[in-house]
Formats: C-alpha cells, sequence, structure tokens
C-alpha cells in the first residue's frame, strides 16, 4: 500500500494536480477534500496526473468522476493525463475513456487552450 500524496502545481489551462500512490476507499475522500478552496474559473481545465498511481479501485474511480462533476459545475472541463494501463482498462471496460478526455501525459494536456465558457 502507497500514501496517497497530491500535490499542486498551476499551469495556462488551469490547475493540475498529481496524484501519486494508492487512490482507494481509504484516500479517495483526500482527492474529494483537495478539490475545496481550488482556485478555478470557468473556462478552466481540471488536469488529474496519474503518472505516479499506484492502485485505484472503485472508490477511486468514483473520486475522478467527482472531481469531474466538481469541474463541471464550476463551468469547466476535466483531462486524465498519464493513466496507468491498469487504471486505463477499468477505465475502458465501464465506459469512462468515452467521459474522460485522456492525454499521454500532462504536458499535453495543459498544452492546449482553456476550455470555452
Amino acid at each position: 500500500m502507497s500514501p496517497l500524496t497530491i500535490t499542486t502545481r498551476d499551469a495556462d489551462t488551469g490547475p493540475v494536480l498529481a496524484i501519486i500512490g494508492d487512490l482507494d476507499h481509504a484516500t479517495a475522500p483526500e482527492l474529494r477534500a483537495s478539490m475545496d478552496g481550488l482556485p478555478f474559473a470557468a473556462g478552466q481545465l481540471l488536469v488529474l496526473d496519474l503518472a505516479g498511481l499506484d492502485f485505484c479501485d472503485s472508490s477511486g474511480i468514483s473520486a475522478l468522476l467527482s472531481a469531474r462533476s466538481w469541474a463541471i459545475a464550476h463551468g469547466g472541463g476535466i483531462a486524465l493525463a498519464a493513466v496507468p494501463a491498469t487504471t486505463a482498462r477499468i477505465l475502458g471496460i465501464v465506459g469512462l475513456d468515452q467521459v474522460f478526455t485522456i492525454h499521454p501525459d500532462a504536458a499535453t494536456a495543459t498544452a492546449g487552450r482553456p476550455v470555452a465558457s
């Protein structure tokens, strides 16, 4: 089990959250809590950088969906970056690869322009 670490940085398109470790039943609330007070304006893109994600269970998937709902409720969009193969497979099986925009890495995800509001 890897502890969860979430770091935030700003990009031209909006905030980037690097999620490192295990995103599971015990740690999913940490992702939800990281959204509280996150500077985010309508038209921005929230990028979840999963390059350091070691494990993601159904609670973790639910937390990703909560982040998506949060971003949309605030007038923006969301993208996942560097999704590990096992997590990408799960997203594909349940059809969430059609719900999330997925990029090979955070640099690619933030290379575009902010989401139009």
